[in-house]
């Protein structure tokens, strides 16, 4: 799955401006990073949301366990990977048909809060059992929300492409070729929310997330790591 957001969504986070600065390195457009994904899959589906979002995925090469899903309602875009292990309660809880599956739990979550606020963002991924990654956005509001699971079973990665845009994917090589050094694993356990601003544990929300700049031989440019007696590195 990949999400391509303008600056007028998202800024870069300065850390991931920053690696990319200590070592340049080779970059594509989002364009063009759209086009390679879909070119690199017969199935692949794009999505062109305003002027300033894309989002693409296809289920080629995707787990039976961990499945990519994808839904729209109310203007609110998921594109899911993985499994909960606690749907069938969570489905209970928000009052969905037995049909539901993860993707369309997400947005009802993601509605919930914003429409119930100020309940704290990490409500909408505290509750959830199992592996996952997600995107979600909210066309109505601008709102990006990212989130990945404290086990890290899902990969999710993100970075800065050529002309500024932040892209978000579950492939490494995929944006290691578009972002160059500017470039990171997703920590397991965080969420990203426009709404907040940063970056944040889910599992400790007070405790601060600080980027350690990653070596010469390695992809990343830099390493996201929660600080504190839970220290969840980005990479494990």
């Amino acid at each position: 799955m990949l999400g391509v957001f303008s600056s007028s969504i998202m800024s870069p986070p300065d850390e991931l401006v920053a690696a990319g600065s200590r070592t340049p390195s080779p970059k594509i457009t989002s364009t063009a990073l759209v086009n390679r994904f879909l070119d690199s899959s017969a199935s692949a589906v794009s999505m062109q949301i305003g002027d300033n979002v894309q989002l693409a995925y296809t289920h080629q090469n995707e787990s039976p366990l961990q499945p990519r899903s994808f839904a729209v309602k109310d203007e609110i875009f998921c594109l899911f990977e993985g499994a909960l292990d606690n749907l069938g309660s969570l489905k209970q809880q928000y009052g969905l048909a037995k049909s539901a599956n993860e993707v369309v739990l997400v947005i009802e979550a993601y509605k919930a809060l914003r429409d119930r606020a100020p309940f704290p963002p990490n409500h909408v991924v505290g509750h959830l059992e199992g592996n996952f990654a997600f995107i979600v956005f909210d066309k109505s509001t601008s709102t990006l929300f990212v989130a990945a699971d404290q086990f890290g079973k899902v990969p999710l990665y993100w970075g800065i492409t050529a002309d500024g845009y932040v892209a978000f994917a579950n492939d490494a090589d995929l944006l290691k070729g578009a972002c160059g050094k500017s470039l990171a694993s997703f920590p397991q356990g965080c969420y990203f929310s426009t709404a907040v601003g940063e970056l944040r544990s889910f599992e400790n929300p007070k405790n601060k997330i600080t980027a350690v700049p990653a070596t010469e031989e390695e992809i990343w440019g830099a390493k996201f790591m929660v600080e504190g007696a839970t220290v969840l590195s980005a990479t494990e």
